[in-house]
């Protein structure tokens, strides 16, 4: 895949002393969904302004499609829409204007086709005539997103695009974003909720402290890093388990129940065959069992812990 965007040993001090970002290294994939996810403080929106050009590097650099981010910045900076985590939109102007202004901004000829489908793409042509102190949180944010796209960037990040919106608008954000990719559009977004991650994103990056632990394709992340979960119901409670089953390392419920065992979804043997086997020579008996697996977030979970 053609790399667009290239972070290269990329670090941010701030004059508190603050290190928000160290030596991050990150290549971005022409076309692509990559979820940035990271606990509150991580790094995660200095990352993306960094690339976006508000803030100011302290040490190494970016590239946009090839271009250097301080010395192309005009460039670089057209073919780049944001959409930041804050609801930052006056009060009295309307949506038509605003989305107009924000294309004019960048230097694009006007165009009232592509902006009148832009707003019906967001469900806000009915709203274009409105003022904006008039329109919901979730509009709002669909705002934000259509002056992101105003100017028709190459590359759009969306900071925590669906916070504080309700589930519905979730979806439709969802949407959303997979239209704007299969249009060509690279998008970037961080996320508090993995869900959306896991739904929607083709690769994860992980950010702690700064730090960029890894980025990977999510379905090679959740299939090497995934568990399942082998949940057996006994016909009969046991109140504890026989030496010989040791080895499978079970867990027992307190009212002696069910057995619940964890395996690792790469391993070439589960090793449920031989448990099973067990099971039976020891006289326990099964009336149901069911199988889950890790979702993104326990994976999200268990590699910051491990790295913090």
């Amino acid at each position: 895949m053609q790399t667009i965007v290239q972070v290269s040993q990329l670090s941010k001090t701030y004059k508190s002393g603050f290190q928000a970002l160290k030596q991050v290294d990150l290549d971005i994939y022409e076309g692509e969904i990559l979820a940035l996810l990271g606990p509150n403080g991580a790094g995660k929106t200095t990352l993306i302004s960094t690339i976006c050009g508000i803030v100011s590097a302290s040490s190494g650099s970016v590239t946009v499609a090839g271009h250097d981010i301080v010395s192309g910045y005009r460039v670089t900076r057209q073919m780049i829409g944001l959409v930041p985590q804050e609801l930052t939109l006056g009060s009295f102007d309307t949506v038509w204007n605003t989305v107009q202004f924000s294309r004019g901004l960048f230097g694009k000829k006007p165009d009232s086709a592509y902006l009148k489908q832009l707003l019906r793409d967001l469900s806000l042509y009915d709203k274009k005539d409105s003022q904006l102190m008039t329109l919901s949180g979730g509009m709002k944010r669909r705002v934000l997103i259509a002056k992101a796209l105003s100017h028709e960037p190459r590359i759009l990040f969306l900071d925590e695009p669906t916070a504080g919106v309700d589930v519905e608008l979730r979806k439709d954000m969802w949407k959303l974003v997979r239209g704007l990719q299969e249009s060509g559009v690279t998008i970037i977004l961080t996320t508090h909720y993995i869900e959306e991650a896991e739904e929607i994103a083709d690769r994860v990056g992980i950010i702690s402290n700064g730090e960029l632990i890894l980025v990977d394709d999510k379905r090679r992340l959740m299939q090497e890093h995934g568990r399942k979960q082998l949940v057996l119901e006994l016909k009969q409670p046991i109140q504890r388990l026989p030496e010989s089953l040791d080895k499978y390392d079970l867990e027992l419920s307190e009212q002696g129940s069910r057995l619940t065992y964890t395996f690792e979804t790469h391993a070439n043997r589960t090793g449920i065959t031989a448990l099973l086997q067990s099971l039976n020579e020891e006289g326990i008996s099964m009336k149901d069992l069911k199988t889950s697996q890790s979702s993104l977030e326990d994976i999200f979970v268990n590699i910051v812990r491990t790295v913090v």
